[in-house]
């Protein structure tokens, strides 16, 4: 029996975690839950699963869940909480799901303690990839991406490395996949998060809509599978059938296919090296419309671009280019600023803040801090 920490229960990787939990009961068990602010959902989860701890973001929100559940589950609140519950030593397995920066924290000290990191916080690695890698070596983590793209991968580099060319990510892309650039001048935020293939949080949905999210998924290619931006590809393929693939020197590739459902990636990352049951269909191609593959439209989607840029500039870019991501789409979602500005406020913040080395976690705090400020900065501007 291994007992699960889930670090952003209340989202769509937590609803699809718990699920296969429910499946395997006889192998799973769930120790500690976190959620931002909605408890109502919270109480929920605690009925069914019986968790031993559950984190909220504040005293407010744990106060009121701790009048409704369970006297037995202790309650907690705050970012210390969350790392306190990843390196429990009841914890065997976490999984984090905490969308962006501040899910960084959390996965860096279930590394440090030595846990099997199932991976869905991709911040984590763009925003501090050296000390992650290293923390994981250090203290013999184990981490196994939960993207299906990064999935894919980690499946077909089951058999090595020897002759790897290149590996290159599928990108659905979106909502505006075939979308003239000119017609996205006044996109809406309903319209960006309405993902033809996936269920996602809107943060993320957007990321999606602008490849920003493909773009954060380069770089945390670059850390999981050590390699240069050169060596990584990404492709667009709105079926979201094909995973991802290797390339290798004597002309084979491999692929993963599967249908879209985080299930699968999920349930591997639980049960690896072993598969078990993940409640996802078998993918049946003669049922499926024609694959489809095209390149990237780099003009229309600048964010990729951008990742790309700062995956090869280094040192603290990717970091600020995450903070700058992370103000543009926040206002976006506001209102307060256009679709096509978004790219243009993460350029300006780029060009803005000199590239160093990072080199602790101090140094990504304080390099996000930055980068946020002068992110709005820029917002204003536009705004």
């Amino acid at each position: 029996m291994k007992n699960i920490t889930i670090l952003g229960a209340t989202g769509s990787i937590g609803d699809s975690t718990l699920s296969v939990v429910a499946l395997h009961a006889d192998k799973f068990s769930v120790f500690a839950l976190s959620a931002n602010t909605n408890w109502q959902k919270m109480q929920t989860l605690c009925e069914k699963f019986q968790p031993k701890i559950v984190v909220m973001s504040d005293q407010a929100t744990a106060q009121q869940l701790s009048k409704v559940i369970d006297k037995n589950i202790q309650v907690l609140h705050g970012s210390e909480a969350l790392n306190t519950i990843a390196a429990h030593d009841d914890t065997d397995f976490v999984m984090a799901a905490i969308v962006g920066a501040a899910g960084m924290a959390s996965s860096l000290s279930a590394a440090k303690a030595g846990k099997r990191l199932m991976l869905a916080n991709k911040e984590s690695l763009v925003l501090a990839g050296d000390l992650m890698m290293q923390a994981v070596r250090d203290n013999g983590a184990e981490l196994i991406p939960v993207d299906s793209e990064h999935s894919a991968i980690f499946q077909c580099l089951q058999s090595g490395k020897s002759g790897l060319n290149k590996i290159q990510l599928t990108a659905s892309g979106g909502p505006f996949l075939h979308t003239p650039l000119n017609d996205l001048k006044s996109i809406t935020p309903d319209e960006a998060c309405a993902h033809p293939n996936w269920s996602m949080g809107r943060k993320i949905s957007v990321d999606s809509a602008t490849m920003m999210n493909k773009g954060l998924e380069v770089i945390e290619a670059h850390y999981l599978f050590n390699l240069p931006a050169e060596n990584i590809d990404v492709i667009m393929h709105p079926q979201s059938i094909v995973h991802s693939s290797v390339y290798y020197n004597d002309g084979s590739t491999l692929s993963q296919l599967g249908n879209p459902d985080m299930r699968t990636v999920i349930s591997y990352a639980m049960s690896y090296p072993d598969r078990v049951d993940s409640g996802v269909a078998a993918l049946d191609l003669t049922q499926n419309s024609p694959l489809e593959f095209y390149p990237p439209d780099l003009e229309k989607f600048k964010c990729l671009q951008l990742a790309f840029d700062a995956l090869k500039q280094g040192g603290n870019a990717m970091g600020t280019l995450n903070a700058a991501n992370e103000i543009a789409v926040a206002h976006f979602l506001n209102n307060k600023i256009d679709f096509l500005e978004i790219p243009n406020i993460i350029e300006k913040t780029l060009n803005a803040i000199e590239n160093i080395s990072i080199t602790s976690l101090e140094s990504v705090i304080a390099n996000d801090k930055l980068a946020r400020k002068i992110a709005l900065e820029a917002v204003q501007h536009y705004a």
